[in-house]
């Protein structure tokens, strides 16, 4: 009989013997027959895995973990490096230690993982080493590491680096500033995720530091509502719809609907209400989902839907205008002619050229307005298009 779907199903009799047969054989083909399923098992199934796998672990086989760290899994790391470091002696800790130096990539990565769970000042210069390295989940190992090891250079460097014009620098700073778990870097995020081309990837990240529904009210307020925003405009193409459990979106949402009407809590509402409708009405975008995940997403249209949102539509204009951190977000929504035409006489190149679009969509972009377009924009590049449209 298959081992794996022993090992991933319902049985208790079935998947114990399995657990312990990989751990107690140190069975290295069996679990990169495992790991190799990733990415059709569900992540419930994979998290119910590691417990089992966790639970045949025992002071006198944990060390054949070793064996398996060149085979690398995110959903079986934790387990893997936890209880290395709770039954590990010195020995091991000098094993790991000769891993996260001249190991493998996959060696690193459970090395720095492992130095999360046992501090060791040995391996302070290793972990800042590899902090900003390409591989995400090496970096964010050695981020937990750093904050176990109350050491900040990496993280006074990470600040920094989420200054830099190049954004996927700025994508990995921020990356191990979540890893790191220090909420004095908020603020720092939030600006870094207005000024960056990936912004939706940025957002992704936030609520891992800090979630959305505990910083309302606070004087993060408006940012994660544009947090929040940022993720609606990326679920499906940017940021998986199976993270709606995780981000607390019901949650939020329902304390929008409850709290005092903005301009910027109307924005997100419209938005999520649009986006929601969206991704029920096609039944590609959760096909692969689990039913928890469908249940949640079901929970939010309905709650979107049979709340009325039209008589906010006036909060909106609130945030029509070009300074605002929400202004692509409400040319999403608004659409009257009067509205749209106020801010091709304005000074943000993009927006005008966003605005030409809505307006050429609608069959409204007169030569009028083009030529008024046309005088604002200087950018010769924004210009070609402009001139296209």
């Amino acid at each position: 009989m298959d081992k794996i779907k022993q090992l991933t199903g319902k049985n208790q009799n079935e998947y114990e013997p399995i657990a312990k047969e990989i751990i107690n054989n140190a069975d290295i083909e069996l679990f990169k027959e495992l790991v190799s399923k990733d990415d059709f098992l569900f992540d419930f199934v994979k998290t119910n895995v590691a417990k089992r796998l966790e639970n045949a672990c025992t002071k006198e086989n944990y060390k054949n973990l070793l064996k398996f760290l060149n085979v690398y899994s995110p959903y079986y790391e934790d387990f893997i490096t936890s209880t290395l470091a709770q039954f590990g002696d010195s020995e091991v800790t000098d094993i790991m230690l000769e891993k996260l130096q001249n190991g493998t990539i996959n060696e690193k990565t459970y090395a720095s993982g492992f130095f999360a769970y046992q501090q060791d000042n040995r391996a302070l210069p290793l972990l800042k080493e590899y902090a900003f390295c390409d591989e995400s989940s090496l970096s964010e190992n050695c981020a937990r590491a750093l904050a176990k090891l109350e050491n900040k250079d990496a993280y006074e460097l990470a600040l920094k680096k989420l200054e830099s014009d190049d954004d996927f620098e700025k994508m990995t700073a921020a990356s191990f500033l979540v890893a790191y778990q220090n909420k004095d870097a908020l603020g720092a995020l939030f600006k870094a995720m207005k000024n960056s081309k990936m912004s939706e990837n940025i957002a992704e990240l936030i609520p891992y530091l800090s979630p959305l529904p505990e910083l309302l009210g606070t004087d993060y307020n408006d940012e994660a509502i544009l947090t929040f925003c940022y993720i609606i405009n990326g679920l499906v193409e940017l940021v998986p719809v199976s993270q709606v459990i995780d981000f607390r979106l019901y949650e939020f949402i329902e304390m929008l609907l409850k709290s005092s009407p903005s301009g910027a809590s109307t924005v997100a509402l419209f938005l999520a209400k649009d986006k929601f409708n969206m991704i029920t009405e096609n039944e590609e975008y959760l096909f692969d989902e689990d039913k928890n995940t469908k249940n949640e997403v079901n929970d939010i249209k309905n709650l979107l839907n049979n709340a009325n949102l039209y008589p906010l539509a006036s909060f909106l204009y609130e945030e029509l205008y070009e300074e605002s951190d929400f202004i692509f977000f409400v040319l999403e929504i608004v659409r009257d002619e009067d509205s749209l035409v106020s801010l091709l006489n304005g000074d943000n190149q993009t927006v005008i050229i966003k605005v030409m679009e809505l307006l050429k969509s609608q069959g409204l972009l007169n030569d009028e307005y083009k030529q008024l377009a046309l005088s604002k924009i200087e950018d010769e590049n924004l210009k070609v298009v402009a001139n296209a449209l």
